[in-house]
């Protein structure tokens, strides 16, 4: 099969590799869209912490964000999964450790990531093999771009959910990108007044014609919750310091350097901080969002392009006739 193979920072290709085949509790997926996020970006630079720290190296295969469907399946999996429409979890746990074992296997102690760390290679390949137990069924209604959004997507439901925002709440989210946006999509979705501040005028343009408001400066409001999607270092202590008392602040952005807050201010004003890492929890209900129409992602697909184009686009170029979206998504059958 042919698959996206990142051998160095700015180095890749596309290769001939053997298929996967399916070991015990696992299937084989034909992969029908991959979305490209800056995660695979760091990767590609080399600046991605993971190859400094010795669980990823290269040559790697990229691809968290994906939608297909069950093609083979491993010994131990009922074989009524083959034909079935999916998406799966990027964060594989052991299911033993304490922390699995308490519902937080995107945190295991043992953690594996499908297409960040080694040993689980990504969906930008025409197949890819993961375990049957972190598969997510897609329903009619969500079709192969939908699907390759419920990754991120999940993400910004849990960091919506974590505003506890609803009617009358005035959230404010920092940075217009694909987490930022579906993060105010969640809460317009919640009945919050959503504003979003960013610095690059076609992404803001790009998020007013989604029918946010958004503003280049934080606008002198009082702000019920503050979330950061961004990754500005100096970010989390401005939401610090423009966060109403006893609001919510939500840091779902990493920056490159560290980004100090002043706890005492955060005591002092009895605010509440959230990190949050995984779309794990959130995946079945973006799942759910997506299918009733609550959330509809797609407008921020700006191009699908083939494996050949993948080195490209994570170098920064966007592909002829691509619309203002923030989103790349990649059909691995194409230019095959």
């Amino acid at each position: 099969m042919r698959a996206f193979v990142l051998t160095g920072p700015g180095q890749a290709e596309v290769r001939d590799v053997p298929a996967p085949v399916a070991g015990p509790g696992e299937v084989v997926v034909d992969v029908e869209r991959v979305g490209v996020c800056g995660t695979d970006v760091e990767f590609f630079t080399g600046e991605m912490a993971y190859l400094h720290q010795g669980v990823s190296s290269y040559p790697m295969r990229l691809g968290h964000e994906w939608a297909g469907r069950v093609a083979a399946v491993g010994p131990g999996v009922d074989p009524a999964c083959i034909g079935r429409r999916v998406t799966g979890d990027t964060m594989i746990g052991d299911g033993t450790c304490r922390r699995c074992r308490r519902g937080h296997q995107h945190v295991c102690e043992n953690l594996r990531e499908v297409g960040i760390r080694d040993g689980l290679p990504g969906a930008l390949a025409e197949q890819l093999a993961v375990p049957v137990r972190s598969l997510h069924p897609l329903p009619a209604a969500v079709d192969a771009v939908r699907g390759a959004l419920v990754e991120p997507g999940g993400n910004a439901w849990r960091a919506a959910q974590a505003t506890q925002a609803g009617p009358g709440d005035r959230v404010l989210v920092l940075g217009p990108g694909t987490i930022g946006l579906l993060v105010a999509a969640f809460l317009q979705a919640a009945g919050a007044e959503v504003h979003l501040l960013g610095r690059d005028a076609e992404s803001l343009a790009f998020a007013r014609g989604l029918g946010f408001a958004v503003a280049d400066a934080v606008p002198d409001l009082a702000w019920d919750a503050i979330v950061d999607a961004s990754n500005a270092a100096h970010l989390p202590a401005l939401a610090l310091e423009r966060v109403e008392p006893a609001g919510r602040l939500v840091y779902i952005g990493l920056a490159g350097a560290p980004s100090p807050i002043d706890t005492r201010a955060l005591v002092l004003n009895d605010v509440t901080a959230v990190g949050i890492l995984s779309a794990s929890p959130g995946l079945a209900a973006t799942i759910d969002a997506y299918a009733d129409g609550v959330v509809d992602p797609r407008p921020l697909v700006a191009a699908t392009v083939g494996l050949d184009d993948v080195a490209a686009v994570l170098s920064g170029t966007r592909p002829k006739g691509s619309g203002p979206g923030p989103k790349f998504h990649v059909d691995p059958q194409l230019g095959g």
